[in-house]
């Protein structure tokens, strides 16, 4: 790979570009997004050279990643998948698969598993922006990849990025895409949505009493931390895993009845036992 573009320099493609400068990718990388997000991020030395028209950022490139939210993959899907050379590789950051999987397939057909791969880094920050970009935010990390039908991520070119993804500090896991979509509406858009909850409620109950801060302590800001998440990186997700996402909330409508139900009753000390031996496993 001689050169990259990162379409969307925010906090994941950032910190894509910073990681791989670290780890000694020699190659021009190439961003894309709006002239001031650009600036920021040739600044932190994310990215070589910034361009704000897509098309032209995509230019021989070996590799474009689209580090955008879901609806913006899904429309640049549309845009640069027709004006691209068959042998550039799109790949994708978007935190659900189905619909992207779809598209693609729609877009490429029989070519869809060399033209595409989708990925999914499982790590991330409350925070978004450039700013917050790390180039140790990747290490330890799993970084999905969920290849269409028949799909080798080990070959060619889709081998030599997923080589760097490892290069980076990721472990990388393949899964079915649907399976995906499913088990982070579990893992990690339902606690998204608990705490985006827990924080809302305790707003409208006390709103800016300084006591609920003093005595709070750690665990409210454990269980409140992703609340500081803008709506902006969620619209997409909760848009595009609807189904998981509904099933997943209504299962912990249920458990929460539950318990709501049993705080006098021995039911209350077996919910306790259920999580710890989730938590010790």
């Amino acid at each position: 790979m001689r050169q990259i573009t990162i379409v969307g320099t925010g906090l994941i493609g950032g910190s894509l570009g910073l990681a791989l400068k670290k780890h000694g990718f020699g190659g021009r990388i190439v961003g894309c997004d709006r002239g001031a997000v650009l600036a920021r991020a040739r600044s932190r030395g994310a990215i070589d050279v910034g361009i704000q028209d897509a098309t032209q950022a995509c230019e021989k490139s070996d590799v474009i990643v689209l580090a955008t939210p879901v609806g913006a993959i899904l429309d640049l899907l549309e845009r640069l998948g027709p004006v691209l050379p068959l042998e550039t590789l799109i790949t994708d950051v978007g935190s659900t698969k189905a619909d992207v999987l779809a598209r693609t397939r729609d877009l490429f057909g029989e070519r869809a598993s060399t033209r595409f791969l989708a990925g999914h880094p499982m790590a991330g920050k409350e925070n978004s922006g450039i700013e917050h970009a790390d180039a140790d935010l990747f290490t330890g990390a799993v970084w999905l990849f969920t290849p269409q039908p028949g799909q080798n991520i080990r070959s060619g070119h889709l081998g030599e990025y997923v080589g760097w993804i490892e290069r980076i500090g990721a472990r990388v896991l393949e899964m079915d895409g649907d399976r995906h979509d499913r088990l982070c509406a579990w893992i990690s858009h339902l606690p998204q949505m608990l705490s985006t909850a827990l924080a809302a409620t305790l707003e409208d109950e006390f709103g800016n009493d300084p006591e609920v801060e003093a005595i709070g302590g750690r665990a409210l800001r454990e269980m409140t931390r992703l609340a500081r998440s803008p709506y902006s990186m969620w619209r997409d997700i909760a848009l595009t895993n609807t189904a998981n996402i509904q099933e997943a909330l209504y299962r912990l409508e249920q458990r929460l009845a539950h318990l709501r139900e049993n705080l006098r009753t021995r039911d209350l000390e077996t919910e306790f036992d259920s999580a710890r031996r989730f938590r010790k496993e």
